[in-house]
């Protein structure tokens, strides 16, 4: 549990610059704009989010099944592990994971179609929380896996949990031929302004 908390003060350590330089804004389903840290949270939701789900899209059927070696967790695992974090994290922050949620789950749900709607929908929740905690709650204490933290730093967990699994996710997608998403996107667009000149 001490290096998750690593992660997240790397996390901080990254975003606080970048908050000092710019502020941070986001758009709420109404279209207004929030500053701050629950700003910056979103914009790492928004962009976590999307990742996920388009690798998972991109990855084929046939090797949700894969695992790089005996003993670690195959493609359909790690969507499954996010998920299921996305349920358990806001369980810290006094909000229960619905009772159809089971641990069992990650290693029972393995079929890509049922992967996909189960990660969405845990993205949906988390996101429901998130947007739901007062800001004057933000450093309350919370007791996560026995060590002391706020709110804020169980929301930075959060954070730090999407991009370390999305990490993994791109390792599996590469070491499948498969390009992520958003890179073959960016390569496509360098090509086309390469013919250009």
């Amino acid at each position: 549990m001490k290096s998750r908390f690593a992660v997240a003060a790397c996390v901080l350590l990254l975003l606080l610059p970048m908050s000092l330089v710019a502020q941070d804004v986001w758009k709420d389903s109404s279209g207004k704009e929030i500053t701050g840290f629950r700003a910056i949270l979103m914009n790492h939701y928004n962009d976590s989010r999307k990742k996920v789900i388009d690798l998972a899209t991109a990855m084929p059927e046939d090797k949700y099944t894969w695992r790089p070696m005996e003993g670690v967790r195959s493609v359909s695992e790690v969507y499954m592990h996010i998920a299921g974090s996305n349920y358990l994290l806001p369980s810290f922050i006094g909000h229960k994971p619905p009772e159809d949620i089971k641990r069992a789950d990650e290693k029972n749900i393995t079929e890509k179609a049922k992967v996909l709607e189960y990660v969405k929908k845990s993205f949906d929740y988390v996101k429901d929380v998130l947007l739901k905690v007062p800001e004057s709650d933000f450093d309350k204490p919370a007791d996560f896996f026995g060590s002391k933290t706020t709110y804020r730093g169980i929301m930075f967990n959060a954070v730090a949990h999407w991009h370390e699994h999305l990490g993994q996710s791109i390792a599996y997608a590469r070491s499948n031929k498969v390009v992520p998403p958003w890179t073959a996107a960016e390569q496509a667009q360098e090509q086309k302004s390469d013919s250009k000149k």
